[in-house]
């Protein structure tokens, strides 16, 4: 019997079973995957909510402030709080927070360290979702609840010293320029939430002492050379412990307060450009200083004159003004933004040092830093990085301004002032030559009208 061989190619046989089997394998590996994706991203989720992204107060400056000038945001002599704890730099500090524990210690000495640091952790987690990325900062609890009570008696400590709580010299324990220890506390990454530096200031406060709100202010207003409420006024602010943020926050409250809100229905709809103060004025635009300022953020302009507050330009003024403005501009809840809107402001008024002596001259700003260039360099930097909004504070006033100075009256009339009554002696050399046209004209009409009559 014949026997029929079908021949059948082996790689058409073999494969099949294997070949089902890893695409079942493939399929599974892939639902594993998905699911493990699933899984990665509701923990990211979880981590999401029980991050520090809503109740953070405290931030690390963004880069597009920090590039103009990195060093106006680090500290030199002292680090507060976890984000410059490591910088070695910062290390001669550590005696001075020992000097001031130990002085801390003193003045209730029914409560030890370890009382205190069991205060702390009661509060540690809420502390830690003040600072961004609290993960790399909760690790070791005791560690971090230390750094709280060095740090907070430190702050606490320097803020009475300075506010005459120890009046004998021989109780002052930094006699180094106060100075560069106020800069580094108003540094915006430099700082921790208030309401720990008030729970250890009431747990160590005598009756008779102000609340520890009041003693910054007092701090502040030694140190700060522009206009600002005075301590006493802080009763008006209907506010507790836990609203203010941090040192700065007191700060910023005290700077601000009371100024009024500019409800204007006008939305800026494209950006406006503000000549400077050198173009301006030759246009028509005088200038002169606020009489009894109350507040640094009064600039008006009305029928051609710009009055602004009196500015003083120190040392720390930038790094002052730097740290406020960060604060508002990574804070979603301030409004306005005053400091913000004040530097955009005067970024657009002093372009030069002819701005900045114009202004000078006119008493507005007083420069103790150098040469007036090293101002117009401070306004033009600080303004890089800054957001503004619709609601731009001075919004008003630059569309005044600007209306002001296309009328082509007020540029003929600023020409004129300028080119003719420049000065006294110009001005009566003025008067003098029109006089003089005038009596001419009148002569050359009667000699010509006189034979007509006879």
């Amino acid at each position: 019997m014949a026997h029929s061989i079908e021949m059948t190619s082996i790689d058409d046989q073999l494969p099949l079973l294997p070949q089902t089997e890893n695409d079942e394998i493939e399929e599974g590996r892939k639902a594993d995957h998905l699911l493990d994706i699933n899984e990665r991203i509701d923990e990211m989720f979880e981590d999401l909510d029980n991050s520090s992204i809503k109740s953070c107060t405290i931030f690390e400056v963004n880069v597009w402030l920090r590039e103009s000038n990195p060093d106006a945001y680090t500290p030199k002599m002292v680090s507060i709080g976890p984000y410059h704890k490591k910088n070695t730099q910062l290390g001669p500090m550590k005696k001075y927070k020992l000097l001031y524990l130990r002085r801390f210690l003193q003045r209730n000495e029914r409560l030890d360290v370890k009382s205190y640091i069991s205060e702390l952790e009661k509060v540690k987690e809420k502390v830690l979702k003040c600072y961004e990325d609290i993960e790399k900062l909760g690790n070791d609890s005791q560690e971090f609840c230390e750094m709280l009570l060095f740090d907070g008696c430190f702050v606490v400590e320097f803020i009475r010293e300075h506010c005459g709580i120890y009046p004998e010299v021989k109780d002052k324990i930094i006699n180094i320029n106060h100075n560069y220890i106020f800069r580094d506390l108003m540094l915006l990454e430099n700082q921790l939430p208030f309401f720990v530096l008030d729970k250890l200031h009431d747990m160590t406060k005598q009756d008779d002492e102000l609340p520890l709100a009041i003693l910054v202010n007092k701090l502040f207003t030694f140190f700060v050379n522009w206009p600002k409420m005075t301590f006493l006024s802080f009763g008006e602010i209907e506010c507790n412990v836990e609203y203010i943020k941090h040192l700065l926050h007191v700060v910023h409250i005290f700077s601000c307060h009371g100024n009024p809100m500019k409800n204007s229905k006008d939305y800026l709809t494209s950006p406006m450009v503000m000549p400077n103060a050198t173009e301006l004025s030759e246009a028509g635009v005088s200038y002169a200083k606020v009489k009894n300022m109350t507040s640094l953020f009064d600039i008006r302009f009305e029928n051609g004159l710009m009055t602004i507050p009196y500015f003083l330009v120190v040392d720390g003024t930038e790094t002052l003004l730097r740290n406020l403005i960060a604060y508002e501009q990574q804070s979603p809840d301030v409004y306005p933004t005053y400091f913000s809107d004040y530097a955009t402001f005067m970024d657009h008024l002093i372009d030069s040092d002819k701005d900045v002596n114009l202004l000078c001259q006119k008493g507005i700003i007083e420069n103790w830093i150098g040469e007036d260039k090293e101002v117009a360099s401070l306004f033009n930097k600080i303004g890089k990085g800054v957001t503004t909004y619709s609601n731009f504070y001075y919004k008003e006033e630059i569309k005044k301004v600007i209306e002001y100075r296309e009328k082509p009256w007020n540029r003929m009339k600023a020409n004129l002032m300028r080119n003719y009554f420049s000065s006294p002696w110009v001005g009566a050399s003025t008067v003098a030559a029109i006089i003089l046209l005038i009596l001419t004209t009148i002569q050359t009409i009667l000699t010509f009208t006189g034979p007509l009559k006879k």
